[in-house]
């Protein structure tokens, strides 16, 4: 019996943290993706970190992996190293974080009016920049209790847009990711004297 017989579209493969680098290119093949050398290492680095934390990690995952390295091929001015973030009923929510630029890792922390608030507070602190966020969004891209959840924000300043993602299991994280995307994308159509491509649709 094959999964077409059955009205599947084909084979569901399961990888784990033990996958090889030549195992995963493989079903990036095999899914229809074609990634030069550069795109398949930032895409399988990605996939050991969400390896890390879940322990199967299906075709879905690997799409959403490949989909968010893709778009965010671009200058990393900054990084995101480090997040901590703390908020509860009756508490003031606060985040922590450390950004990585080509110099230096720079800290901040800051409050907020909920968690992501924060953790975008903090993270203006830390990078100097504070452009407005025109719009955010966030959805669950893959299934499960574990799945990965994508973030996109629109932010814009002194007349520039731009369009950030970010993939995680956890929410937050995803988040900032986005915000910290969106100010790369940012930076990197100023230096070129041009309009960031916005790619993606909110």
């Amino acid at each position: 019996m094959t999964p077409e017989s059955i009205g599947l579209g084909g084979s569901r493969m399961v990888l784990g943290r033990h996958t090889g680098r030549h195992g995963f290119a493989d079903r990036c093949k095999q899914l229809g993706f074609k990634l030069t050398d550069d795109e398949t290492e930032h895409a399988y680095e990605r996939f050991l970190e969400i390896a890390d934390k879940k322990k199967e990690v299906f075709d879905e995952d690997i799409a959403a992996i490949i989909n968010d390295e893709i778009h965010v091929v671009v200058e990393k001015i900054y990084e995101l190293q480090y997040l901590h973030v703390a908020c509860g009923t009756g508490t003031l929510p606060t985040a922590s974080v450390k950004i990585k630029t080509k110099d230096e890792v720079k800290q901040a922390a800051a409050c907020g009016d909920g968690p992501v608030d924060a953790a975008y507070e903090a993270i203006r602190e830390a990078t100097g920049h504070s452009p407005e966020l025109e719009s955010y969004s966030i959805k669950a891209v893959t299934g499960g209790k574990e799945a990965l959840g994508e973030a996109t924000v629109r932010i814009s300043e002194q007349g520039r847009t731009a369009i950030g993602r970010g993939i995680s299991t956890d929410i937050i994280e995803a988040s900032a990711k986005a915000y910290v995307d969106a100010i790369n994308r940012m930076l990197s159509a100023k230096k070129k004297g041009e309009e960031p491509e916005l790619k993606v649709e909110l």
